[in-house]
């Protein structure tokens, strides 16, 4: 298998991106990356895509929001377009993938939610392929929560969503949903197209347990790939036909530059990716 791509998701950056977008990219391309992952796009496909080439990066994956009503951003939340809108806009950046980025809590905690949930994927799935893409599914932790039959939503959802829906696992959130993520990297198989390659303490609960205390970002101890809790070089190394590894902090611990830059040299290094 050749290497994954590696790649960062803006997320990480998103204050900074928004106050500066061409200023951002660049200081990206400069730690050596080439790829990322575009965030709160659909509003503003021209600009960022000329900011992309600009700074000679591409964007072949995007989170954008299929099943639900509205979209966080440092400027606020906005109201999610119609899936139609979303392709368009992926498709002028150039994009291959538009993965949305989470289902709340609520819809994981039933069989008959799972199910809705795949089937409006399998649905957003054929549409995107009128425009020349493919959608996937980005975790959390809440998709471990609930289990039917001995398996947990998640595996359920894998059960009845479409093979063309691509899988992209966050190892922090699988690792914090309580899950061996070395095994659930080896059970997804070649659905597995992207990683993000996220790092530090796990909670001691899981955090998007409606009986748990309210859930902020703020308390995340998150550290550098290689210096927390998740087996980054084993799960990657199980991995058979993963195309991207994705950075992503939810909660930089410094300059998020310099974070960035810190785990794409363990990527690099450990020849986890290209």
């Amino acid at each position: 298998m050749a290497l994954p791509i590696a790649s960062v998701q803006l997320y990480s950056l998103a204050a900074e991106f928004s106050a500066d977008m061409n200023g951002s990219l660049e200081k990206l391309a400069a730690i050596g990356l080439r790829t990322v992952e575009a965030f709160d796009f659909v509003r503003r496909p021209a600009e960022i895509r000329a900011a992309l080439d600009q700074a000679g990066l591409t964007s072949p994956t995007g989170h954008a929001p299929l099943l639900t009503g509205e979209l966080w951003t440092p400027d606020g939340s906005i109201p999610t377009a119609a899936n139609e809108v979303v392709f368009e806009a992926a498709a002028e950046i150039g994009m291959k993938t538009v993965i949305e980025p989470m289902v709340p809590t609520e819809r994981w905690l039933t069989e008959d939610g799972v199910k809705d949930i795949a089937e409006r994927l399998n649905v957003a799935s054929e549409k995107a392929k009128e425009f020349g893409l493919t959608v996937g599914y980005h975790n959390h932790a809440q998709e471990f929560l609930a289990s039917f039959d001995g398996r947990t939503a998640y595996q359920r959802f894998l059960d009845l969503v479409d093979p063309a829906v691509e899988i992209e696992l966050d190892l922090f959130w699988a690792l914090a949903g309580g899950q061996d993520v070395v095994a659930l990297v080896e059970e997804i198989g070649d659905r597995l197209v992207a990683i993000h390659v996220k790092d530090g303490v796990a909670p001691a609960s899981n955090p998007f347990d409606p009986e748990a205390p309210t859930f902020s970002s703020d308390s995340l101890d998150q550290r550098h790939a290689g210096e927390g809790d998740v087996p980054t070089i084993e799960a990657m190394n199980a991995a058979t036909g993963v195309k991207y590894a994705v950075i992503e902090y939810d909660r930089a611990p410094g300059d998020v530059f310099e974070d960035i830059a810190d785990s794409y040299r363990f990527l690099i290094e450990n020849g986890l990716a290209a």
